[in-house]
């Protein structure tokens, strides 16, 4: 390379530096800017994270002290003063109340607090399954069996979060209207369900020995 090329690379080089250095301090604020959007968005978020713990906390603590009364209407009463500051908490809230006010006699009322979640399209459905579940088991004096059935069918599909604990309750609906054929056949699916727990595997497992029924052994060959 001759003499006069060096020359020209390096002119060129500082030219590039130059522009770099240039622009940095046209520029340089975005990127200042930038670090302090991230770090604020970060505290932020730590911030909101930290409020939505101590809101979580105090609902808790609310509901606690509102659950210590001895005395059914006194206990629905104060959950009725508490208020939830995110859908869930809600929900759970409107939870206790219902099972404060039958316990003091108030089916209705619980009914319709346990129907209101029910029918929340915006919770998630674990919620308002469980909602309708509680509401149904409040009532099994007013409700005709196919009523009961029909709905605890719509608790019962596959992959829905209750759907075994609704086959139970479907099976002693077969009990109820005179059809333990019905009903062990339903139990022993409970009991061959591979997501089944413990302690509803025993409950089938009883009621259906009790109906007469028999339990699929299972034969292991070893090799």
């Amino acid at each position: 390379m001759s003499d006069t090329d060096s020359f020209i690379d390096e002119v060129t080089e500082e030219v590039r530096r130059d522009r770099l250095f240039g622009t940095l301090k046209r520029y340089g604020w975005i990127g200042g800017l930038a670090v302090v959007l991230i770090v604020g968005g970060a505290s932020l978020r730590e911030y909101n994270k930290a409020q939505e713990l101590a809101a979580s906390q105090k609902l808790g603590d609310d509901m606690i002290a509102a659950l210590s009364s001895d005395d059914d209407l006194q206990r629905a009463d104060s959950l009725s003063k508490i208020s939830a500051q995110t859908p869930g908490g809600a929900a759970v809230l409107a939870m206790l109340q219902a099972g404060a006010l039958a316990d003091a006699g108030k089916q209705d009322e619980a009914v319709a607090r346990l129907q209101a979640v029910a029918l929340d399209a915006e919770l998630p459905l674990i919620y308002r399954h469980i909602a309708s579940f509680k509401a149904l088991g409040m009532q099994q004096d007013s409700l005709s069996i196919a009523e009961r059935r029909l709905q605890f069918e719509a608790l019962a599909q596959p992959g829905a979060p209750l759907a075994l604990l609704a086959t139970e309750q479907m099976a002693l609906l077969d009990i109820e209207a005179g059809d333990p054929d019905a009903a062990i056949d339903r139990l022993k699916a409970i009991i061959q369900d591979a997501g089944v727990t413990a302690d509803l595997k025993e409950r089938a497992t009883q009621v259906m020995v009790a109906l007469g029924g028999e339990l699929d052994t299972v034969v292991v060959f070893d090799g």
